[in-house]
């Protein structure tokens, strides 16, 4: 599973400025409601639900919240480099700055699971996170993403 099969340009945001956990997972609701068409406040408590079982934040400065949808058409991910890294309440206890937001269909079972452990891969890439937190523009992190998806295709 490729990454710009789930993750659009519109989907990822540069250089969000958040004070908070929440606040973050507010403005990515906000954003995925506008690429899916579902309630910002569905897609921010399916979300918030899931980190009460436990952070997504996986460490190294990165988080991957997600969720299931009863009603969302496809799998959709947003994307964010934060100004300013946030405590997530990560396995390491380091703040997060780059975040990969998933978001699924209820009943996507282990396209779900694929999209979840593609992401995973991609952001263990060191090199590529690197690059990630250098881009400050759409443009530059889309590129930094699909060059990923590129070389581990070769």
């Amino acid at each position: 599973m490729a990454l710009a099969d789930i993750l659009h340009p519109e989907g990822i945001i540069a250089a969000l400025r958040v004070q908070s956990k929440k606040q973050l997972l507010m403005e990515l609701a906000t954003n995925a409601a506008r690429l899916t068409g579902m309630s910002e406040r569905e897609i921010f408590d399916v979300v918030l639900q899931r980190e009460k079982l436990g952070s997504t934040g996986v460490g190294s400065g990165i988080a991957i919240p997600h969720g299931k949808l009863k009603n969302l058409a496809k799998i959709t991910g947003v994307f964010a480099r934060l100004e300013t890294p946030v405590d997530f309440e990560a396995l390491d206890d380091q703040p997060v700055d780059i975040v990969f937001m998933l978001l699924a269909p209820e009943g996507a079972g282990a396209d779900h699971l694929k999209a979840l452990s593609r992401i995973a891969r991609v952001l263990r890439d060191q090199d590529l996170v690197a690059r990630l937190r250098s881009s400050d523009t759409v443009s530059a992190l889309n590129a930094c993403l699909n060059q990923e998806q590129t070389s581990n295709a070769a």
